[in-house]
């Protein structure tokens, strides 16, 4: 019999609809496979067995996908009467049941599309992140492409292909299949989704050394369904664990850098950090910049001079060559910035449940008399900035303490750098004239897709790509410092200006080092010199490094510390997905992985490329020290700034 027998054979049966949803899903997903194979074709490992695992694998999770899928169409093939199936009714509502189909399934590879474009990657984590702030997200999706176009596009298409296929949708509707027959049929068509979900494995994809290759392997349905249910990861549950005892050995033996155990005895982090001296009560004004990568200034190689700003500001400063960033989102780098604590697997910390009262670095300032701020240009409500910093140590002010008169400019992330920096040199001033020394962060939202901002400002358009948006952010950070210098706080302020993370986390290799490189510049004329800071920097090293440079004295739970005091022998960096957890040490990188492997590489720090080497069974046991102790410190609510339970 031939395959065209065989489908004809198959579109008569009653469940023949089942069959056509699983054909239309399949072709659509080979067709957005193949779409995203030729787009990244140069970033591809290109090899008959590599394709032979794209096609044949990605086949596998396509059809996992569709067996849940069709649950809706096979429930009512079922419990659908028999004499009802051949009436006009019945084959109305299939006509608009596959329309849907169609629609939802060229949708969903348009938007596969786009999220490639950006992140190089299947739906994973940030799709489902994305859900809970569709205000954003779609407001971001309509200001960065015609939706509107692509939309009515979609319904023309839509209904072609539902036209062409008229006929197929409505064969099976001559078929009488019996309750009892149709029954066995249907309890067979939904165990499948059950074996699927006990059965297939999100891993199975990872079978190559490039991660183009993995993720090419995937469905984005398939993927989205497994981040949707997978969005917490439990530490001691997926990773490589030590006997607890193990790993906080070998932790305080890694932070007993200039301090002393508290009541004799180190305890899990809780330690003095001790400096002789007076304590210099700085302000301090940290500037946390939107997907700024290091390859963005000149000083890492850039050409295009499109941060002439902080080029200036890095001559004049003290720039940190080799910082790198804890994720690859921006509630990592606020992670990272304000806890100094490696980043634990799944939810960034910022966004979970029980994060009140944590031991973060408005917490220290606050104690020290300072008044703590965090400043947005958007909407605190955002990735639960407004709950985290409110709720920790911090004053937080964003964008609803503008007047509408006092924006130039806004997108849906929020007003334009120039803004953002007017209020908080709004906000500082009072600071000042409260005779209160001030710890301010500042979180810069411009950078950012659509890539829009104020005409004028710049020798580039708003709305032409990333380029354009660097050179607002660092034009709008250039007049932010020389109105700074007007102020009479300035003499007396340390800026420190980072980035959250890099602008593409997309890389060959599952952490790409280069896509985690960022940029850092400590400056205040009369306190700091020029020069360049050469050794290996974690982002969680940034509070403790503020801190040591103030002279400090307090009681730390930080897992970073302070880097100019830093031995060449405790130079780490942790780098991370929301589940591969990456420690960088001695040129090595050891990656820990969600089904208890733990991996040691050779990374190329200039492509981002990594050659597995022999296990370093040392540098392993401290990679997980450190993330299994942050995951152990939170979970028993032994990171707060007056703990729940006694270190």
């Amino acid at each position: 019999m031939s395959i065209k027998a065989k489908t004809n054979k198959l579109l008569h049966q009653r469940f023949g609809p089942v069959f056509l949803v699983t054909v239309l899903l399949s072709a659509i997903s080979l067709i957005t496979r193949l779409s995203l194979l030729i787009y990244s074709a140069s970033s591809v490992d290109w090899s008959i067995f590599n394709l032979f695992k794209i096609l044949v694998i990605g086949l596998l999770y396509d059809l996992a996908a569709a067996s849940f899928a069709v649950i809706p169409i096979v429930i009512y093939l079922w419990l659908l009467p028999s004499k009802w199936y051949a009436s006009k009714f019945n084959k109305i509502l299939l006509f608009i049941y596959f329309f849907f189909v169609v629609f939802t399934l060229i949708f969903n590879a348009i938007s596969e599309w786009f999220f490639w474009e950006e992140f190089s990657v299947r739906y994973n984590f940030i799709a489902v992140d994305y859900l809970v702030y569709t205000t954003e997200v779609i407001g971001n999706i309509r200001q960065s492409y015609p939706i509107n176009s692509i939309m009515v596009a979609l319904v023309i298409i839509t209904a072609l292909i539902v036209y062409l296929l008229r006929k197929s949708i409505t064969t099976s509707t001559t078929n009488k299949t019996g309750f009892g027959k149709r029954t066995i049929i249907a309890l067979i068509l939904l165990c499948l989704p059950v074996l699927t979900y006990f059965g297939v494995s999100h891993r199975w994809k990872y079978h190559s050394k490039n991660q183009y290759v993995n993720e090419l392997s995937g469905n984005g349905i398939y993927d989205f369904g497994f981040a949707f249910w997978n969005n917490q990861l439990d530490y001691n549950t997926f990773y490589k664990i030590l006997p607890i005892k193990n790993a906080e050995s070998i932790l305080s033996n890694l932070l007993q850098q200039d301090s002393t155990a508290k009541n004799g005895t180190f305890k899990n982090t809780f330690r003095a950090i001790n400096n002789a001296g007076i304590q210099n009560k700085m302000n301090v004004v940290l500037i946390s910049v939107e997907s700024l990568s290091a390859e963005f200034l000149s000083a890492f190689g850039n050409t295009q001079h499109i941060t002439p700003q902080l080029d200036s500001l890095a001559k004049e400063g003290l720039l940190f060559n080799n910082l790198y960033a804890s994720g690859t989102r921006t509630v990592r780098g606020l992670e990272a910035l304000s806890l100094c604590i490696p980043p634990t697997p799944g939810q960034s910390i910022v966004k979970r449940p029980d994060n009140k009262n944590l031991f973060t670095l408005g917490s220290i300032f606050r104690s020290k008399g300072y008044n703590s701020r965090f400043i947005y240009g958007g909407y605190g409500y955002f990735d639960n900035m407004n709950e985290f910093f409110s709720n920790n140590g911090y004053q937080v002010t964003d964008r609803s303490a503008l007047q509408d008169s006092e924006i130039h400019y806004s997108n849906i992330w929020g007003v334009a750098d120039e803004d953002l920096f007017t209020l908080s040199l709004r906000e500082l001033d009072k600071d000042y004239k409260d005779k209160k020394p001030f710890f301010a962060q500042i979180m810069t939202v411009s950078n950012h897709r659509p890539y829009t901002y104020p005409e004028g400002r710049i020798d580039i358009p708003s709305h032409t790509g990333r380029e354009g948006a660097v050179k607002y952010t660092d034009y709008a950070i250039g007049k932010f410092i020389r109105e700074a210098k007007q102020k009479p706080w300035f003499s007396n302020t340390l800026f420190v200006i980072v980035a959250d993370h890099c602008a593409s986390s997309a890389g060959k290799v599952q952490l790409p080092v280069d896509k985690y490189h960022i940029p850092m510049i400590f400056y205040s004329p009369g306190h700091i010199a020029p020069g360049k800071f050469e050794k290996l920097t974690a982002q969680i090293d940034i509070g403790p490094t503020i801190l040591g440079y103030l002279n400090f004295s307090y009681d730390s739970k930080f897992f970073g510390q302070d880097v100019f005091k830093m031995k060449d022998s405790e130079e780490r960096a942790f780098i991370s997905t929301y589940q591969s957890l990456g420690y960088i040490k001695n040129n090595k990188l050891v990656i820990l992985d969600p089904n208890k492997k733990a991996t040691t590489y050779k990374p190329d720090f200039t492509n981002g490329n990594a050659v597995a080497i022999p296990a370093d069974q040392k540098l392993i046991n401290e990679a997980i020290s450190n993330y299994q102790m942050a995951s152990y410190l939170y979970q028993n609510g032994l990171y707060g700034f007056e703990s729940k339970k006694k270190p």
